[in-house]
Parts: C-alpha cells; sequence; structure tokens
C-alpha cells in the first residue's frame, strides 16, 4: 500500500469530528435496526467495539472521503469488548443488514491473534459475508493491531484477518499492517494511545485513510 499523505485541512477536520465523540459509550448500542442513507453515493456499516469507536473512527472515514471528492454517509453497531459473536448472538447486524440499504460492511473485533480468537474472527466474519452478499453488500475486515504488551503477536494479527478476508474473498483494510510497517520503520509508537492498545488520533487518522483507500482503490 503506497505511504499515506497527510494534508493540513484534512487533520484539522479530524481534530473537529474527534473533539465531540471519543468515547464508545457515546455510540448508539439500538436494538434494533441501523438503516443506511440512500441518499448518499455509498452507505458504509460499522461493526466492532471500542477500537472502532476511538475518535469516532466512522465519522473519520466519512471526513476524510470528502477530501476525495466523495459522499458516503455511516453508521455504526459499536459496542465495548465485543467480538463478532456478541454482535451475531444479539441480532442487530443481521437485521441491519437485511435492509439492504448498506454499501460496505467493515467488521473488527480484538487482536484475534490466539486460536480461540482467531477462529471466531473467522467463523462470525464468515457468516456475516455471506449475509452480506445475500444482501447485495460487500463486507471489509478492519486489521487491528496487538497492545504493546503484545507486540510479538503482531504477526499472529496480520495472519488471522487476512485469513478471515482470503476465506471469504472479501475486502482488507490493513491498518495493522500499515501500522508496523510504521513502527518498523521509525521506532515512533505515536499511533498508539496512552493506554498501549487504543488508537491515538493519529492512529485512528491513519486507520481511516487505509479504510477509505481499501474501499475506494481503483
Amino acid at each position: 500500500m503506497r505511504r499515506l499523505i497527510y494534508t493540513l485541512s484534512f487533520t484539522i477536520i479530524v481534530l473537529a469530528c474527534s473533539a465531540t465523540n471519543n468515547d464508545a459509550d457515546q455510540f448508539d448500542t439500538r436494538q434494533e435496526p441501523v438503516v443506511g442513507n440512500p441518499n448518499s453515493e455509498y452507505s458504509l456499516l460499522f461493526i466492532g467495539n471500542s477500537l472502532t469507536s476511538s475518535h469516532n473512527l466512522p465519522e473519520l472515514v466519512k471526513e476524510y472521503a470528502k477530501t476525495q471528492g466523495k459522499n458516503i454517509t455511516v453508521a455504526s453497531i459499536v459496542k465495548g469488548n465485543y467480538a463478532l459473536v456478541d454482535h451475531w448472538n444479539e441480532g442487530v447486524v443481521q437485521a441491519s443488514i437485511e435492509t439492504k440499504t448498506f454499501d460496505f460492511v467493515i467488521v473488527q473485533q480484538g487482536p484475534s491473534s490466539q486460536p480461540y480468537g482467531r477462529s471466531l474472527l473467522i467463523q462470525y466474519g464468515g457468516r456475516i459475508s455471506q449475509l452480506c452478499k445475500s444482501n447485495d453488500a460487500k463486507l471489509a475486515y478492519y486489521m487491528v493491531w496487538p497492545s504493546l504488551a503484545y507486540y510479538d503477536t503482531f504477526d499472529g494479527v496480520i495472519n488471522s484477518y487476512r485469513t478471515a478476508a482470503n476465506r471469504t474473498n472479501d475486502i482488507l483494510c490493513p491498518v495493522g499492517e500499515v501500522w508496523k510497517s510504521y513502527f518498523d520503520e521509525t521506532g515512533d509508537f505515536s499511533y498508539y494511545g496512552s493506554d498501549g492498545f487504543h488508537p491515538s488520533l493519529r492512529g485512528s487518522t491513519v486507520a481511516a485513510q487505509v479504510i477509505y483507500e481499501s474501499l475506494f482503490s481503483d
């Protein structure tokens, strides 16, 4: 993936977006289906946990899309500490995708470097993939990263998300891979936030750009 280029204008937009929403608890946790906006060029549904809600990542993707001349709308089903199995068992994900109002569904769970987490990512990612294909939506995996304390598992995280996406021929948004490449080249870990796991604003900004480019690159 080509190196991401940051612009002053987008940095200002990012700061404005994150100032009002930097907490997973502020996200909508409704139990009825989420519906996309038919008036936008593309509608995106994000499914995940606090790694998605940090700095309101969906909104950062939307604002970055504007800088690229693309009109998108975003919606989220996000709950702290949730894996895909938790979302699946609640049923809101299925009902939302079945509205047929989303063009892309972006899924994320924890690092999933270990066998149990990897199996859940593959199994329930596969179920969501089948549902997307039946409802005219494209599935994308938002590859995350391990905590700094478990940095040695980074390759396992990358492998798990690549395997999940390849199994069903879905889109991979290799955010974790981009992060690791940057860390290995620079020794600068500023994409991590103060807790050594959740992203800093800079880290979420990079994630937003990688996700956009993965969905819309020619």
